[in-house]
């Protein structure tokens, strides 16, 4: 059979056999469209959960400064995920988690500093929330610990690295925090209250220049204390548009540990001893950093 005759009959047969049905009084039903006709199904998305705010760990002192650990991802979202010869997967939320509870502990263990962590076990926590818990806290300092991947490259990528605000992204937070918030009594110590959403904007963006400041030199202070312990990537002080950064009065910075994907990282990433040294580096910068702000206070800076 020719494709032309084949053609033909695809299109005649239809017409053939409604025109006969007619002749010898047969109704072939035709289904209506409608609403119907459309099937829902239930994806199983979880609602999402209220922000409750974490219980603060250390001296029961308010003026005692007030860091927020996060670590991230967690729940359904595993995060950056590496595997061993034998087949072994590590993921970046238990990584980080056991991070995160290890640099508590170090800076409980000596004293004088407050610890809050925006989650404590395996759950899901949206994105907003981890900067709004630091917010609401009335935290000093935000560090948000990640572990990276380098996908297929695996040994060839190795280090870790801390980010910081960048300038545009920084900008643009500022503006969207006032017109959300220029009711806000005050904000790092500047009145903002009643305020048009223009001054609020301007208001904002000069708080977060300091909040930026502050950020900067914290993130050098954990690469200033890592030498000669961690393994750093070239160029290990970077700035990006972060949503976890955006807290406008809230120094933070994220620190990348290493990659799940490389070998000599994931030892150090997921072994007690390894904790422990990145625990101390970064326990010992946040100590740094606190002092170095109290005096700045005694000083009248």
């Amino acid at each position: 059979m020719s494709y032309r005759t084949l053609l033909l009959l695809v299109l005649l047969l239809p017409a053939a056999l409604l025109g006969g049905a007619k002749a010898v009084g047969v109704t072939i039903p035709v289904p209506t469209w409608g609403r119907d006709y459309v099937q829902r199904f239930s994806l199983g998305e979880p609602p999402v959960p209220p922000l409750d705010l974490p219980p603060v760990a250390g001296p029961d002192d308010p003026s005692r400064p007030l860091v927020v650990i996060d670590a991230g991802h967690g729940g359904r979202d595993p995060g950056a995920i590496g595997t061993d010869p034998d087949g072994r997967r590590f993921e970046e939320k238990a990584i980080t988690l056991a991070l995160a509870l290890a640099l508590r502990d170090a800076l409980l263990a000596q004293g004088g500093v407050r610890v809050a962590l925006t989650r404590a076990d395996d759950r899901i926590l949206p994105l907003p929330y981890r900067p709004e818990i630091a917010r609401r806290l009335d935290a000093d300092l935000f560090v948000s610990i990640h572990a990276d991947s380098a996908g297929e490259q695996n040994d060839a990528i190795s280090g870790a690295s801390i980010y910081t605000l960048s300038n545009a992204a920084s900008s643009e937070a500022a503006a969207r925090f006032a017109a959300r918030e220029n009711d806000a009594d005050r904000l790092n110590g500047v009145t903002i209250a009643g305020t048009s959403e223009n001054v609020s904007a301007i208001l904002v963006e000069l708080s977060q220049q300091r909040t930026q400041e502050d950020a900067l030199a914290f993130a050098g202070l954990v690469l200033r204390e890592g030498q000669g312990t961690l393994d750093f990537v070239p160029q290990p002080s970077r700035a990006a548009a972060l949503a976890v950064l955006r807290a406008p009065d809230v120094p933070s910075v994220l620190f990348e540990s290493g990659f799940v994907t490389n070998r000599s990282d994931r030892a150090r990433l997921t072994t007690a001893a390894g904790r422990a040294a990145y625990a101390d580096v970064l326990a010992r910068a946040i100590r740094v950093y606190f002092a170095r702000r109290s005096a700045r206070a005694a000083g009248g800076e």
